[in-house]
Protein backbone atom coordinates (compact mmCIF):
# COMPACT_ATOMS: atom_id res chain seq x y z
CA UNK A 1 0.00 0.00 0.00
CA UNK A 2 0.66 3.73 -0.70
CA UNK A 3 -0.17 6.38 1.68
CA UNK A 4 -0.63 10.13 -0.02
CA UNK A 5 -0.46 13.19 2.20
CA UNK A 6 -1.31 16.74 1.24
CA UNK A 7 -0.59 20.02 2.50
CA UNK A 8 0.13 23.36 1.77
CA UNK A 9 -3.62 24.33 0.94
CA UNK A 10 -4.73 27.72 2.35
CA UNK A 11 -6.45 30.85 1.76
CA UNK A 12 -4.74 33.35 -0.54
CA UNK A 13 -6.12 36.77 -3.15
CA UNK A 14 -6.05 36.50 -6.63
CA UNK A 15 -2.44 36.72 -7.56
CA UNK A 16 -0.88 35.33 -5.22
CA UNK A 17 1.32 32.08 -4.93
CA UNK A 18 0.78 28.69 -2.95
CA UNK A 19 3.09 25.56 -2.74
CA UNK A 20 1.03 22.10 -2.40
CA UNK A 21 3.39 19.25 -1.47
CA UNK A 22 2.51 15.47 -1.70
CA UNK A 23 4.78 12.87 0.57
CA UNK A 24 4.07 9.30 -0.41
CA UNK A 25 5.08 6.60 2.00
CA UNK A 26 4.49 2.73 2.41
CA UNK A 27 5.51 0.78 -0.62
CA UNK A 28 8.11 2.56 -2.65
CA UNK A 29 8.26 2.06 -6.53
CA UNK A 30 11.54 3.01 -8.25
CA UNK A 31 9.79 3.97 -11.39
CA UNK A 32 6.03 6.01 -11.14
CA UNK A 33 3.97 9.08 -12.35
CA UNK A 34 1.99 11.19 -10.19
CA UNK A 35 -0.58 13.85 -10.51
CA UNK A 36 -2.36 16.37 -9.58
CA UNK A 37 -6.16 16.71 -9.87
CA UNK A 38 -8.59 18.77 -8.38
CA UNK A 39 -12.51 19.25 -7.72
CA UNK A 40 -14.36 22.47 -7.40
CA UNK A 41 -17.90 22.60 -5.82
CA UNK A 42 -20.50 21.02 -8.19
CA UNK A 43 -17.69 19.86 -10.69
CA UNK A 44 -16.05 16.63 -12.03
CA UNK A 45 -12.65 16.22 -10.54
CA UNK A 46 -10.33 17.73 -13.20
CA UNK A 47 -6.48 16.93 -14.19
CA UNK A 48 -3.87 19.46 -13.47
CA UNK A 49 -0.52 18.39 -13.90
CA UNK A 50 1.37 15.64 -14.39
CA UNK A 51 5.03 14.35 -13.21
CA UNK A 52 6.87 11.42 -14.54
CA UNK A 53 10.19 10.92 -14.84
CA UNK A 54 11.23 14.63 -15.17
CA UNK A 55 8.82 14.54 -18.01
CA UNK A 56 5.39 17.54 -17.42
CA UNK A 57 2.57 17.93 -18.16
CA UNK A 58 -0.15 20.62 -17.87
CA UNK A 59 -3.92 21.17 -18.34
CA UNK A 60 -4.47 24.47 -20.47
CA UNK A 61 -5.70 26.46 -17.88
CA UNK A 62 -2.74 26.13 -15.59
CA UNK A 63 0.23 26.59 -18.13
CA UNK A 64 2.72 29.42 -17.36
CA UNK A 65 1.56 29.48 -13.66
CA UNK A 66 1.41 26.31 -12.19
CA UNK A 67 5.06 24.12 -12.23
CA UNK A 68 4.91 20.62 -11.19
CA UNK A 69 8.17 19.19 -9.69
CA UNK A 70 8.82 15.85 -7.84
CA UNK A 71 12.03 14.69 -5.18
CA UNK A 72 12.68 10.84 -5.91
CA UNK A 73 15.02 10.79 -2.97
CA UNK A 74 12.05 12.42 -0.57
CA UNK A 75 9.28 10.52 -2.08
CA UNK A 76 7.79 14.47 -2.33
CA UNK A 77 5.66 15.28 -5.43
CA UNK A 78 5.27 19.76 -5.42
CA UNK A 79 3.22 21.67 -7.12
CA UNK A 80 3.87 25.58 -7.30
CA UNK A 81 0.83 27.73 -8.26
CA UNK A 82 1.50 31.42 -9.00
CA UNK A 83 -0.88 33.83 -10.40
CA UNK A 84 -3.79 32.13 -8.44
CA UNK A 85 -7.56 32.83 -9.93
CA UNK A 86 -11.16 32.69 -8.38
CA UNK A 87 -11.30 29.87 -10.78
CA UNK A 88 -8.37 27.86 -9.17
CA UNK A 89 -10.24 26.92 -5.93
CA UNK A 90 -10.78 23.47 -5.32
CA UNK A 91 -9.86 20.74 -3.33
CA UNK A 92 -6.55 19.79 -4.57
CA UNK A 93 -5.47 15.73 -4.75
CA UNK A 94 -2.22 14.23 -5.46
CA UNK A 95 -2.40 10.64 -7.28
CA UNK A 96 0.14 8.05 -7.75
CA UNK A 97 0.12 5.34 -10.95
CA UNK A 98 2.40 2.75 -10.24
CA UNK A 99 4.65 1.09 -12.99
CA UNK A 100 2.54 -1.25 -15.26
CA UNK A 101 -0.56 0.45 -14.04
CA UNK A 102 -2.86 2.56 -16.92
CA UNK A 103 -4.57 4.39 -14.18
CA UNK A 104 -4.41 5.96 -11.05
CA UNK A 105 -4.26 4.10 -8.22
CA UNK A 106 -3.27 5.72 -5.02
CA UNK A 107 -4.42 8.89 -3.91
CA UNK A 108 -4.36 11.33 -1.26
CA UNK A 109 -7.05 13.20 1.09
CA UNK A 110 -7.14 16.52 -0.32
CA UNK A 111 -5.71 19.96 0.80
CA UNK A 112 -8.04 22.87 0.33
CA UNK A 113 -7.07 25.73 -2.07
CA UNK A 114 -9.48 29.07 -1.80
CA UNK A 115 -8.41 32.08 -4.39
CA UNK A 116 -10.41 35.54 -2.82
CA UNK A 117 -10.95 38.15 -6.15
Amino acid sequence: QVQLVESGGGLVQAGGSLRLSCVASGRTFTRYAMGWFRQAPGKEREFVARWSGGATYYVDSVKGRFTVSGDNAKNTLYLQMNGLKPEDTAVYYCALQPPGSVSYVYWGQGTQVAVSS
